[in-house]
């Protein structure tokens, strides 16, 4: 398994998540870790009724953070100088600490909603885990690979992402690109059918699956010089014009499919029940939002549909 975002700070133990501090080790644990991840200080003693409500919520909404954030527990009966120095007059109190100083913080028991907020507040702060940015950056360069040619290299990496982040759509929709890419269309296939239902609508799963359909017309795609002779022999045969634009997209040729589709669908929109049309939005889900070919092939539809 590949290891995303792997540093001194992220390689640590998972106990050091949550930790207790002393007056000798405030410093650290608090003001100097503080310059990379944002702190939270749960003020507290024993005898303190509401501490015993209010740590464990803490310790909840820190730990589903995913290392966003670190808690330190200071007992104030312990730590006393601590406590006079930060002005502590009631507990529980928390703080956060954010680049050395307190940036936020409360008194008293709270909901947990507002502990989740208070939290989330402070996650976003610190601007995210190296967790989350090592997998951003796996994602990254498995598309470079992708790109570059190297399929088999990037399906491992699309497979490691999700072996860290199982319901990611982008390394999901990736990792089934790779396997269209080795030609494995059934393996595709089987990757598509097997995603998280809560993840199988999203655009990256909608593009795989526009994907694997034209994979799946390419395998039975006659030859494009046959078939531009057959539409230029007869430019109302609209079978052999529908079959020359999925030779044409097979080849790589994807703007020429898409005109000669338009051109179908300008002829006779109604034809073989629309398929020109259901093609074309195929091709569009296929491509990436911003491609030229999609934003200018939809606007075309558009104004052809609405004339």
């Amino acid at each position: 398994m590949l290891e995303f975002g792997q540093n001194a700070a992220a390689s640590e133990a998972a106990p050091d998540l949550i930790k207790d501090a002393t007056e000798a080790t405030f410093m650290t644990d608090v003001v100097e870790v503080s310059n990379t991840v944002p702190v939270v200080v749960d003020f507290w003693a024993p005898w303190c009724g509401p501490c015993k409500t209010l740590g464990p919520q803490l310790e909840q909404a820190v730990t589903a953070a995913k290392g966003k954030v670190r808690m330190v527990k200071v007992n104030v009966d312990e730590n006393q100088q601590i406590a006079a120095q930060l002005r502590i007059q009631s507990i529980p109190t928390v703080y956060a600490f954010w680049q050395g100083q307190p940036v936020d913080g409360f008194q008293g028991a709270v909901a947990q909603s507002e502990i989740k907020t208070f939290v989330d507040k402070l996650a976003a702060l610190g601007g995210g885990s190296d967790e989350a940015d090592g997998l951003a950056e796996a994602l990254e360069a498995a598309e470079a690979m992708l790109t570059e040619g190297a399929a088999v290299d990037a399906a491992q990496t699309f497979a490691a992402i999700l072996g860290e982040e199982p319901t990611n759509a982008a390394a999901y929709g990736g990792l089934v690109r790779a396997h269209l890419a080795m030609d494995d269309v059934d393996q595709a296939e089987a990757i598509l059918n097997g995603a998280p239902a809560e993840i199988s609508k999203t655009p990256e799963l909608e593009a795989a699956h526009a994907q694997l359909q034209l994979a799946r017309q390419a395998a039975d795609a006659g030859p494009v010089a046959d078939l531009r002779a057959a539409v230029d022999a007869d430019p109302d045969n609209l079978q052999a014009r529908y079959d020359l634009a999925t030779a044409l997209h097979a080849s790589g040729q994807i703007q020429e499919a898409v005109d000669e589709l338009l051109d179908l669908f300008g002829r006779d929109r109604e034809w073989n029940d629309g398929a020109a049309k259901a093609q074309l939005f195929t091709i569009f889900d296929a491509l990436k939002a911003q491609d030229p070919i999609a934003l200018n092939g939809r606007r075309k539809l558009s104004s052809m549909i609405f004339a």
